[in-house]
């Protein structure tokens, strides 16, 4: 029980900071959308900076599968490259929300350095991925792809940021495609 517990309040949380942010991690409404008393998840995170920590933590771990799983479920470096918006895309397709690294980071000010740490490694972790699959496709040199790399993660999660302030997620495609026209993204 107590492992699903903690469970339940790092997924209430992860929620409530891809809709708002650090900010929007509470431990009252957390409580009430798990079912427990709000001390109680001061059993599991003695604080919100260790829980928001968690959760960031947890975010930048679960895209690193996706990417692995992208890249073992794709043709090749290509097909793969072509298929990492998408991972940005299914955010917006949960009711609006965008990543919640790109959220939280606009909260930089306001996070504690535990919390900023995590947000900054699901960046890199998206950033070597990209430049291993830029490097494998022979679109960069190996000099270059950390540089494309992180104007490809910028652009998207741009995208991203400009769908979600008008709710419109064929916006998102859109500038993907344009990405793509540009020669950012692999076609």
């Amino acid at each position: 029980m107590k492992e699903n517990a903690k469970e339940a309040i790092l997924t209430a949380a992860r929620e409530a900071a891809m809709a708002y942010g650090y900010g929007g991690i509470n431990f009252r409404d957390l409580a009430q959308t798990v079912g427990i008393k709000a001390a109680s998840i001061n059993y599991y995170f003695a604080n919100k900076a260790a829980l928001g920590e968690a959760v960031a933590k947890r975010y930048w771990e679960d895209i690193a599968r996706d990417l692995d799983a992208i890249s073992a479920a794709a043709q090749s470096p290509i097909a793969a490259l072509r298929r990492y918006p998408d991972i940005f895309r299914a955010s917006l397709e949960r009711d609006n929300r965008i990543c919640l690294s790109s959220f939280m980071a606009t909260e930089y000010d306001e996070l504690p350095e535990p919390v900023l740490k995590e947000v900054q490694a699901f960046a890199d972790v998206n950033v070597a991925w990209l430049s291993k699959q830029l490097t494998a496709a022979e679109v960069v040199k190996p000099k270059e792809s950390e540089a494309r790399a992180r104007a490809i993660y910028a652009a998207v999660a741009g995208a991203q940021i400009v769908a979600r302030s008008r709710s419109n997620i064929s916006l998102f495609d859109s500038l993907i495609e344009s990405y793509r026209a540009a020669g950012l993204l692999p076609g």
